[in-house]
């Protein structure tokens, strides 16, 4: 007899088990159906992996800067297999927990691959073996996306790595081309390059973080080559091949690099297919699941929220979506437009974003006004020796915050300051009112606000 649920939640990431939990508050009966571990790609193979490595990395590149701070230390080796075994352990901790969460919201969690049968029912094929089909009144789908690698790259995966496979290694390589410089290929370029591998990122459009306000992929074109690391745009790499034990990359204008090893970086694609969405009715458009403002598909008991959307492929906008799916299902008005919503680059200084780039805000408003703070004018970031970066704000004709861009020590904590006040519809004027503590790094907000209303005090 198959069991029986309000929904059944189609994969564990922060949109699935967010999905899950809020569904266990609302004391309805819950499946989770996940055929790896809990906590998806961010949990296990994205967010929290990396974010450990960078911390470890940073603590390698503070060392060898101790000597300014007027600290002395004896040689400094770097054990990648122990860096790797702190994450990992970081990564278990947390997983651990999301698995105590559903015991205690009593959420029936099945391992297996779950395909739709109809708008109604789940057949799920367990791991364990077996099958097991649900009844339910809703599907959430929450399958997510992974690492894409081009055919034309060979196919070794010790020598030619996604993002899934550098996670594992154990040794440093001593040197390595990084293919994309998105966000996922800067954060590693700065993981490598602090912990002393020779790093190349190749980029074929213009300038790294294609996305970013050009301000930003400039500052962190500066700062990489502070770093060591060499960056190659409007290059493509044009045949990559293994040559003994290293991986020979001929990149545009016939520059080739011999290399430990090469990371692939190039984007991610959905995990839409054999999950049985078009035969039950559900649109797809290039893969992606299409969903309306209520994260909900073509099927009206069906949702789908996270990367397998396709729209931003971010975990904290899976689990907000995650909220506006529930609530659409418990009957609670709900939706999300996505125009203001907080991002990061956890490379060193940190990047952080929200709203509009500048070339987007001329775009769309009149009056446009940039001002931009330095961190080389904040006493903070000097006491910290940190004084690489900026603060940018964009405003339009009604002093109206519109878009934020910051490249300096714990931009992401300090841009959630700019997307509150952007999200109660504030203006510059209560930012410039609010009093900002000293010395931060926070101060720059302010100072960025001064200038921006033309009375600029500590800038330029």
């Amino acid at each position: 007899m198959a069991q029986k649920y309000k929904a059944v939640v189609m994969g564990s990431g922060p949109g699935g088990y967010v999905a899950a939990l809020r569904l266990g508050n609302e004391g309805e009966r819950v499946a989770l159906v996940e055929n790896r571990e809990l906590g998806g790609t961010c949990l296990n193979r994205g967010c929290i992996p990396t974010k450990a490595l960078l911390h470890s990395s940073e603590i390698a590149a503070n060392i060898a800067e101790a000597k300014t701070h007027g600290i002395t230390v004896g040689s400094v080796s770097i054990d990648l297999a122990a860096m790797m075994k702190r994450k990992d352990g970081v990564v278990r901790r947390l997983r651990g927990g999301v698995g105590m969460l559903m015991k205690s919201r009593k959420v029936d969690v099945y391992e297996g691959m779950g395909k739709l049968v109809g708008a109604n029912k789940v057949e799920v094929k367990l791991n364990s073996g077996g099958t097991e089909v649900l009844e339910t009144e809703n599907v959430i789908l929450a399958t997510g996306g992974e690492p894409t690698m081009p055919k034309v790259f060979p196919g070794d995966r010790s020598k030619v790595m996604t993002s899934d496979e550098i996670l594992e290694l154990d040794s440093l390589p001593e040197s390595m081309v990084i293919v994309g410089g998105g966000y996922i290929g800067c954060e590693f370029a700065t993981v490598f390059s602090e912990l002393g591998c020779e790093v190349t990122v190749v980029e074929m459009l213009d300038r790294l973080l294609p996305m970013a306000d050009v301000d930003i992929s400039a500052g962190l074109a500066k700062s990489f080559k502070k770093k060591g690391v060499e960056v190659n745009c409007s290059t493509a790499v044009e045949k990559m091949e293994l040559s003994g034990d290293k991986v020979k990359c001929t990149l545009g204008g016939g520059l080739v690099k011999e290399v430990s090893l090469a990371l692939v970086c190039t984007g991610r694609r959905p995990m839409s297919s054999g999950l049985g969405l078009e035969e039950a009715g559900v649109k797809l458009d290039k893969g992606f699941v299409v969903v309306d403002d209520q994260c909900r598909t073509s099927v009206a008991n069906v949702f789908a929220i996270g990367d397998v959307t396709g729209k931003l492929q971010l975990a904290h906008v899976a689990s907000r979506q995650a909220a506006v799916a529930v609530n659409t299902i418990m009957g609670k008005a709900d939706g999300e437009d996505y125009a203001i919503v907080p991002s990061a680059v956890y490379t060193h200084p940190e990047i952080a974003t929200v709203g509009l780039t500048e070339e987007q805000a001329r775009e769309q408003h009149e009056g446009v006004r940039v001002a931009t703070f330095s961190m080389a004018a904040s006493g903070m970031a000097m006491a910290y020796a940190e004084t690489d970066g900026f603060v940018k704000l964009v405003a339009n004709g009604d002093d109206e915050i519109v878009g934020a861009h910051l490249m300096c020590p714990h931009a992401s904590d300090m841009v959630q300051e700019v997307a509150v006040l952007m999200k109660s519809e504030c203006t510059l004027h209560e930012l410039e009112a609010t009093i900002h503590g000293h010395p931060t790094f926070c101060e720059a907000l302010a100072e960025a606000t001064e200038a921006l209303l033309g009375r600029p005090l500590h800038g330029g």
